[in-house]
């Protein structure tokens, strides 16, 4: 057993399935399914192309709290990734991971701010019930975490 870590059950409920054309922002249309849907509580699954988008691959230093590295790319790169999304202080708080390539490069991270689609992207959602997680900003690292109320 591993002290601190912290977790509940949930439940399966609705599953969506998304395309996300060409142009559009891929966190703006997930983030927007989930509001018209009246998703609090989702995992998401997605692929396809991004034109653009900036990727956090770790921190400047390891140090807590870490000031993210932003890599910013673009010329449409191949996207696969997964994200969570629990209520958050605005809305959805989607935390969304990936790897991105193009030619012989590849990024892996935590991809922040605009995501624009090149040609498609594909996002499947499954929503998660009985679920009482939130995401606050956690003091002590300065990011925004799931937050269990324990």
């Amino acid at each position: 057993m591993v002290d601190g870590v912290q977790y509940t059950p949930a439940r399966m409920g609705r599953i969506f399935v998304a395309r996300v054309d060409h142009g559009e922002d891929l966190l703006d249309a997930m983030r927007e399914i989930l509001v018209r849907e009246g998703v609090s509580h989702a995992v998401m699954l997605f692929l396809g192309a991004l034109r653009e988008g900036a990727i956090v691959t770790g921190p400047e230093e390891p140090v807590v709290p870490p000031v993210p590295h932003f890599v910013h790319f673009g010329g449409g790169w191949e996207v696969v990734g997964m994200a969570t999304a629990y209520p958050g202080e605005d809305g959805p708080a989607i935390h969304i991971h990936g790897s991105a390539g193009r030619g012989d490069r590849a990024l892996t991270g935590c991809i922040r701010g605009r995501g624009e689609t090149y040609l498609v992207a594909e996002v499947v959602i499954f929503e998660l019930t009985d679920l009482p997680v939130r995401r606050t900003r956690d003091a002590k690292t300065g990011l925004v975490l799931p937050d269990f109320g324990g």
